[in-house]
């Protein structure tokens, strides 16, 4: 049997330094999981509700583990999920909290897992066929995740051309690196911000030109084509109909022009939230611009959420969806998710967030359903945990 026999909650630090909420998940003939929480700083107002890790654990405690305990067998993902939904008996796990309920979701996976001796990715979903994720590394950050640097959030590398996981990881590092090397160079700070990126006090054109440099340089060394991409974070620079940038205001017609000029300009592969969470229809006059030229990706608009992913889907509002559990709440949403989106055409980009833990679920989540890009950040041990199982999973191969 591989009944769940044990839940045990428990506060734990993540990267900056906040509680969260970590689960282990044991069963009846030995198989244990251990998962923690991660938890956002950007983000989309239609996420499940993440509770104070304290009062998280208390309600899951007192409302979910009895369903659980004795009940539910482990390797039944979707039979954990529903547990954890029945518990809670709301549509955004406010009652339990989604950080509670995204701990034991994936703490039982890898209890399942372990009770039947096989991969976490294999039990997600997938087996290894020798084409892993593509990580997107954070390699210029300012926004909600770094004081007085840039407006757009993220600057991605994207190493598209690496022939493996590990070519890909060490590209990155290096984009990473040579990016310090400039800023160096002009004496700028070489601050970071909350997923180890550098949050130079530098504008947003500053940093394009920065990073296609260090981009096309490392792709020289390396012998393979790194491009790189944004995540714009649109939605906090959203004031009052219009986009604020420091001290230029763009509407929106003019951000969509400026987006597709930038999507030209710099050849960007990718672009994660370049309009509000709420502009489904202003998405989809940009992706019919450039979705075939990039990917447009939809973070706070879709919040891993199927409703509001299949209102994209009808409206064409993006091609790309970014999946994180802890905004739905399990495993058994996100893979939900990650299916209507295949089923339409909507690549999956899995995705960690700014408040990390060591955990490295999401990393067999995106080996096991096939997604093409995963988001890990780039350097900094909550980051590179993802990024060495990636490398490990690779190794299995």
């Amino acid at each position: 049997m591989t009944r769940i026999t044990d839940v045990r909650l428990r506060r734990v630090l993540d990267s900056r330094g906040n509680t969260t909420v970590e689960a282990d998940v044991s069963t009846t003939n030995g198989g244990f999981g251990r998962a923690a929480a991660p938890s956002g700083a950007s983000t989309g107002e239609h996420e499940a509700i993440e509770l104070p890790a304290q009062e998280a654990i208390a309600r899951a405690r007192d409302h979910a583990l009895s369903r659980l305990e004795g009940e539910v067998d482990s390797t039944d993902q979707r039979a954990v999920d529903a547990a954890l939904h029945d518990a809670d008996g709301t549509d955004n796990f406010s009652e339990i909290g989604a950080n509670s309920a995204v701990a034991i979701s994936m703490a039982a996976a890898k209890a399942g897992a372990d009770s039947v001796g096989v991969p976490l990715y294999q039990h997600l979903g997938g087996t290894f066929r020798g084409s892993a994720p593509t990580p997107l590394g954070n390699v210029i950050g300012g926004g909600a995740h770094a004081a007085e640097a840039t407006d757009i959030q993220e600057f991605l590398s994207v190493p598209v051309g690496a022939p493996s996981v590990e070519d890909a990881v060490l590209a990155n590092a290096r984009v990473h690196a040579h990016i310090k090397e400039l800023l160096r160079a002009e004496d700028v700070p070489t601050n970071k911000g909350d997923e180890g990126a550098w949050a130079p006090p530098i504008g947003d054109d500053r940093a394009f030109e920065i990073v296609d440099e260090a981009t096309a340089s490392v792709a020289e060394e390396v012998g393979f084509d790194i491009g790189f991409g944004l995540d714009v974070a649109a939605s906090e620079l959203h004031e009052d109909g219009d986009y604020v940038y420091g001290d230029r205001t763009r509407s929106t017609a003019e951000q969509i022009d400026y987006v597709a000029e930038m999507v030209r300009e710099y050849d960007l592969r990718y672009v994660e939230d370049p309009l509000d969470e709420n502009a489904f229809g202003e998405w989809a006059e940009l992706t019919d611009e450039v979705g075939s030229e990039t990917l447009v990706c939809g973070d706070d608009l879709f919040v891993t959420n199927v409703a509001r992913l299949q209102e994209g889907i009808e409206r064409g509002s993006a091609n790309s969806i970014l999946i994180k559990p802890n905004q739905i709440g399990t495993l058994t949403d996100a893979v939900d998710a990650i299916e209507r989106g295949a089923a339409h055409g909507v690549e999956s980009v899995v995705s960690h967030r700014s408040g990390e833990t060591e955990d490295t679920t999401i990393a067999h989540l995106a080996v096991g359903v096939g997604a093409p890009f995963i988001k890990t950040g780039t350097v900094g041990g909550e980051r590179t945990a993802k990024l060495n199982e990636l490398l490990r999973i690779e190794g299995r191969a």
